[in-house]
Order: structure tokens, then C-alpha cells, then sequence
């Protein structure tokens, strides 16, 4: 048979406030088609559908279509569970409906394996599908006065016990799979996932998922990886970068051809929807970043720019970088050092005017930058308008 394994889709996030809905959509279109023309029997979505867990509607509209376009009418089993960013109720308040089109919406941690038939190849699959074991959903609390490594030992032997209970019914003559939305020790983590974890309170050896699986699925961090261990345990990654964290790094799904009692076949298909996160740091100031966008560099991506220049950038400086690239996120000034001899002049300059002490303490600010004029006058003017203040009011 032939699994697809995705998740992260954190459908309704933005990135400092610019949508990425159009880019979602984009990537749902091209996750259809992949599934579609490679002849997927069953497709894994393993945790934080969502980015909250109040998300727009928009995000649930796209979502159900998703669903929708993946199950064909239930000619494809499609299995769902919450992750962290997810309310587990909400996810699964539509199961009665999506569980006749062949879809399982998994909110809540419960007991027994799923079992699923694919017609096309006449084989069976075992599923055990966690969804975000967080102590409440466990319904066991470990004790507050624990150091921390007595509590992650006993959070990873507890989902441990879990598995290893819940797996019990996994046979040789069956395909044997667990999906899940954890952090598993040796991960390597980016900005843009909320931790799960209190330190490493909510980590879990690779060794309580060592039960036998064929494929252990799992959702939470957002880079592709392969996990050090016996069985293969495997991060998807999310589809689109969601922080600058991420830059660089090439999205993708996972794709595993498996029969019972073989070792899995595992392909990374990567994706080409969703706008790149690049770094720009141009060290030869604002002339190095219009030569850039005159070349057309990055047109389609998200820019987290940094620029190395003497003189404050003004408004209008900004203003034109926007106008000519959508695709701005962050302007950061960076201004050369002071030498310490001039910064301890800076500090001991009394008896000078106050016009001259803001522009003094406006350069140690910002590094050496030289506030324009109409700074400097606008904070004559807001100083004088608190002076005469309690003038005013006697």
C-alpha cells in the first residue's frame, strides 16, 4: 500500500500579519494532486490542522475542502488527529459526517488500534493515532515538585506504556503504523512551533515508540526529519515555512510504499506551492538592496532584511523598499559601533543644550545613526508640551 504523510498545515496562521491563506490553498491544490496521481490509499494528517484553536473560517472551510478532495467519496481512508495548536473537541465535533466518506477525526487520546482495508491491494493496516498527549488529555498529572527530568522520564515512560499497550495488536500479515503529535528527544526544533514541552518535561524517548512499527508518523516540528532509531520515526515537516527560522529550508511530504512484515519504503516528495523565507543582510547599505530588487532577486518570497548603514534610514527610505517588494517583512538598521572613548564623551556631555543631549543619546541608541532634523524638532516640541503642562493645570 501506498501512505502519504503530512501535517503542521497550521491553516489560519499569518506571518507578522501578512496572510498566507492564498499560499495554503496553493499547497492543498498541489497535496490533491500529488495523492491523486500517485495513487495514495492512505493519507496521514498528523496534528495542528489549525494555528489556534479558534481558527477563522476560512481556515475550516479549506480544511473540509481538503478532506473533501482527499477521500474521493470515501475511495480513500484519510485519518486525522489534533495536535497542540488544536482544540481536540472541535476537530472532532464533525466525525459522525467525515466517517462516511472514509475519514477519521481523532481529538481525544483513546484506547484501540484502527484497522483499515485497502481495497486496491487487499492488505490490512494497524493503526495506533495519538493525538496531542498533554497531561489533561492523558487524565494523569504528574507531580508539580518533580525536577524536570523525573517528569520527563515519567511523561515519556507513560506515553511509552501507552503505546506499547495500545500496539499489543499489531500482526505479522498486517501493515503496522503509528501516527502521532509529540516531541521526541533528538528533534531538531525552529522558532515557528509552540513548544509542547515544559523544558523537557513533555519529551519522549525514541525507545517508548520502539514497538515494532513499520512507520512511526509523527506531526510538531516543522523541518523533515528521520529520527535515530530502530523503528523508522519520522517529522513531515510543515508544509510551508512559517518563520524565518525556517529559510532555506525545502518543504515537503512523505510518501511510503509498505507490505506486511517488510521494511517500509520511504520518499521524500517536495513541494513547490508556498513563498520561500529568505535572509537578506546587504552590508553595503541601501545601494546593495535597490541593486538586488532591480535584479529581481527573491521576487517571490518573504524578506527578512538586514541593512548595514551610518545614517538613520528615513520614512520615505522605507516607504520605497515596500513599494518596490511586497514581500518585506522586517527592515533592521544596523549601525556601526561607537569606539568606547566616544560613547563615555557621549555619557558625560552635561551642560549642553537638550537638542544637542537627545541627538547624543539617539546615536548611542541606535549605534551611530544621526536623527533627521524633524525628529529632533518633534521632540522639542512633545518636551515643551509636557513642561507646559502642569503649567496649565495650576
Amino acid at each position: 500500500m501506498r501512505i502519504l504523510h503530512t501535517g503542521d498545515w497550521h491553516l489560519g496562521r499569518t506571518l507578522e500579519g501578512r496572510s498566507r491563506f492564498e499560499e495554503q490553498v496553493a499547497f492543498v491544490d498541489e497535496l490533491v494532486r500529488i495523492v491523486r496521481e500517485g495513487n495514495i490509499d492512505l493519507v496521514l494528517l498528523a496534528g495542528d490542522v489549525y494555528d489556534t484553536v479558534n481558527p477563522p473560517a476560512a481556515a475550516e472551510q479549506l480544511f473540509y475542502d481538503a478532506l473533501s478532495r482527499l477521500a474521493e467519496d470515501g475511495r480513500r481512508e484519510v485519518v486525522v488527529i489534533s495536535g497542540n495548536h488544536d482544540h481536540p473537541d472541535r476537530l472532532g465535533a464533525s466525525s459522525p459526517l467525515a466517517k462516511a466518506q472514509g475519514i477519521s477525526l481523532i481529538g481525544l487520546p483513546k484506547a484501540g488500534l484502527m484497522e483499515i482495508g485497502i481495497p486496491r491491494t487487499g492488505e490490512t493496516a494497524k493503526l495506533f493515532a495519538l493525538p496531542y498527549p498533554s497531561e489533561s488529555r492523558l487524565g494523569e498529572l504528574l507531580s508539580d515538585d518533580a525536577g524536570e527530568e523525573v517528569l520527563r522520564r515519567a511523561y515519556s515512560e507513560r506515553v511509552g506504556e501507552l503505546v506499547k499497550a495500545q500496539t499489543a495488536g499489531f500482526r505479522p500479515d498486517t501493515v503496522n503504523l503509528i501516527m502521532s503529535h509529540i516531541y521526541v528527544l533528538g528533534g531538531k526544533e525552529s522558532e515557528s512551533e509552540r513548544p509542547i514541552q515544559v523544558g523537557g518535561a513533555y519529551t519522549v524517548d525514541t525507545s517508548a515508540l520502539d514497538v515494532g512499527a513499520q512507520y512511526v508518523a509523527l506531526g510538531h516540528l516543522h523541518r523533515p526529519q528521520t529520527l535515530k532509531a530502530q523503528s523508522p520515526i519520522r517529522y513531515c515537516g510543515s508544509p510551508l515555512a512559517y518563520s524565518f527560522s525556517e529559510a532555506g529550508q525545502a518543504k515537503s511530504l512523505t510518501v511510503l510504499d509498505v507490505k506486511p512484515g517488510e521494511p517500509a519504503s520511504i520518499e521524500e516528495i517536495y513541494l513547490t506551492s508556498g513563498r520561500p523565507l529568505v535572509n537578506w543582510k546587504a552590508k553595503e547599505g541601501l545601494a546593495e538592496v535597490h541593486r538586488w530588487l532591480d535584479e529581481g532577486r527573491d521576487a517571490n518570497a518573504w524578506i527578512d532584511l538586514e541593512i548595514h548603514i551610518a545614517e538613520a534610514m528615513s520614512l520615505h527610505d522605507i516607504q520605497t523598499l515596500r513599494k518596490a517588494h511586497s514581500g518585506f517583512i522586517h527592515i533592521k538598521p544596523v549601525y556601526p559601533q561607537q569606539p568606547a572613548e566616544e560613547e563615555a564623551a557621549a555619557l558625560s556631555s552635561a551642560g549642553l543644550p537638550v537638542d544637542e543631549l537627545f541627538r547624543r543619546f539617539y546615536e548611542r541608541q541606535t549605534g551611530g545613526a544621526k536623527p533627521e532634523p524633524e525628529l529632533v524638532q518633534l521632540f522639542m516640541e512633545l518636551l515643551q508640551d509636557h513642561s507646559d503642562g502642569p503649567e496649565q493645570a495650576e
